[in-house]
């Protein structure tokens, strides 16, 4: 547990001094790198599980899927044509699957290895594009500066948000919890911590609201906002944690991997936020324009 706390504390500075000073060029090979090893980390589980993948074919396509979307938001004058690029290169993820299942001629499911392989593309490098979306898109900054100030400020809202849920449903449900929520996904998880993590992740986003004078840079937040996107964040988080509990029941392991000491893998790290970075970017570009 103490090794968990010193980790969880470690990385919450990390998140906080990137998003403050991270230049924007070091972005791209950052988010890089963590889809290729949270991708790894998904097509381990998956393989424990009994089915094959491809998963060097997944990484690759997962990278170029990031870069897409990344110059397309973050270079100027390059946003009118990263819908098409986008849609484009999903395309050819489906045709280059495909093909290299083909020629496969000793893989007696083939139908899962597809489907598990373009899954790993959609559940890791799609979704963590949202990131790149929410940091960038509300003040697009010039390659080679910082962050501008409405993406630093949604990137931080949606991690404390969503981390003071995962802290919220623990201290709860540990303390209070007595009705399971979904045993058969994740025994440890009951319906007060589920109450426990939503009451948190409200108040910390109510918090937000009271300190930045009711708007997150260009995005406004208004008092009921933050009640929602408190909820919101805490049912998304949520539904992100299950899944991957789900696929390591799948595969009877504990932990996704042993890249954080104290903490598991990274995907279990990102489990959450995987699910709640894009239902941020959706409320705010749905509500808040």
């Amino acid at each position: 547990m103490r090794l968990r706390v010193i980790s969880g504390l470690v990385m919450g500075l990390l998140v906080i001094l990137m998003a403050l000073y991270l230049p924007t060029i070091w972005t791209w090979p950052l988010l890089v790198g963590i889809a290729a090893l949270a991708q790894f980390e998904f097509y381990s589980m998956v393989n424990a599980a009994g089915i094959p993948t491809f998963r060097f074919l997944g990484v690759i396509l997962g990278t170029i899927l990031i870069s897409t979307t990344f110059c397309g938001i973050s270079i100027p004058d390059s946003w009118a044509t990263l819908y098409f690029w986008e849609q484009a290169v999903l395309f050819l993820t489906l045709i280059a699957v495909f093909l290299r299942q083909f020629p496969q001629k000793h893989n007696p499911k083939p139908l899962e290895t597809i489907a598990c392989t373009l899954f790993g593309v959609w559940y890791v490098p799609f979704l963590l594009n949202f990131f790149t979306r929410l940091a960038f898109e509300w003040d697009q900054s010039p390659t080679g500066s910082c962050l501008g100030p409405t993406g630093r400020l949604l990137l931080l809202y949606c991690v404390i948000v969503v981390k003071s849920s995962d802290v919220g449903a623990f201290l709860v449900g540990r303390t209070f919890g007595r009705h399971k929520l979904f045993p058969r996904l994740s025994p440890a998880k009951t319906y007060e911590g589920l109450a426990g993590g939503i009451l948190f992740s409200v108040l910390v986003s109510l918090g937000f609201w009271y300190a930045t004078g009711g708007a997150l840079g260009r995005v406004p937040l208004t008092f009921y906002d933050a009640i929602r996107l408190g909820a919101l964040l805490a049912v998304s988080g949520t539904v992100g944690d299950l899944f991957e509990s789900l696929v390591k029941r799948a595969a009877s392991i504990k932990d996704s991997g042993r890249t954080v000491p104290g903490m598991g893998g990274l995907l279990d790290v990102l489990d959450s936020l995987l699910f709640g970075v894009p239902m941020l970017y959706l409320y705010a570009r749905i509500f808040a324009g």
